[in-house]
């Protein structure tokens, strides 16, 4: 026999297996518990943190300045926890190469910290990166800490990539150091009238908590 969430919590009450509060019967606990399962998101596939990390990095949203050569990328997202609740004030640090594929070492170009707004929010903007020669595919790093969850270290693709051949699905294992498909981020084109042609990218985060 197959128990819906209501009649097994029912069962589980009456043999003392779980215990409701007073203002709590089967079916209120069902129906949260569902909305929980529905809330839930699994934690941000991890990857390396690479050679080019560097601390001190500046309190800004703009990584490219004027004049900077590639295609404008607007970056979004939200920062959750497992329980899919938002993150606010979580901190991260993100860095790439520029347009052609080189990490500014001797300063903070293409290096920003933020921190995540009041609903676990961020965004930032840049430009896609390039090809840097000791990698496969273009990527954004991303370091993301929050107080009571693990800290996460994780980078970001483009589904756009030449290197995908347009099917990332297929292919994004010919990079071996992209560790999931959902690392692989699908890119918007759109027009935004002072700057033209836009990349637009969102980028979920999910931190474990301790």
């Amino acid at each position: 026999m197959v128990f819906n969430r209501r009649d097994l919590i029912a069962k589980c009450a009456a043999l003392g297996v779980v215990s409701l509060a007073p203002n709590l019967n089967a079916e209120t606990a069902a129906e949260g518990w569902l909305a929980a399962e529905d809330k839930a998101r699994s934690v941000t596939p991890t990857a390396e943190v690479g050679p080019f990390y560097k601390r001190g990095a500046p309190n800004t949203a703009m990584l490219r300045m004027a004049g900077d050569p590639g295609l404008p990328l607007q970056v979004s997202g939200v920062i959750y926890d497992t329980r899919g609740e938002v993150l606010p004030g979580a901190k991260m640090e993100i860095w790439q190469t520029n347009y052609n594929g080189h990490y500014d070492l001797e300063g903070y170009h293409y290096r920003a910290a933020l921190i995540a707004g009041g609903k676990g929010e961020y965004d930032f903007q840049s430009v896609i990166p390039g090809h840097y020669p000791a990698r496969v595919c273009q990527h954004i790093h991303f370091v993301v800490m929050a107080e009571g969850h693990r800290p996460l270290v994780t980078q970001m693709y483009f589904a756009t990539d030449p290197v995908f051949a347009g099917d990332p699905d297929k292919n994004y294992t010919k990079d071996p150091l992209i560790t999931a498909r959902e690392l692989v981020r699908p890119v918007t084109l759109k027009v935004e009238d002072a700057q033209g042609l836009v990349a637009g990218m969102n980028f979920e985060l999910v931190l474990e908590r301790l």
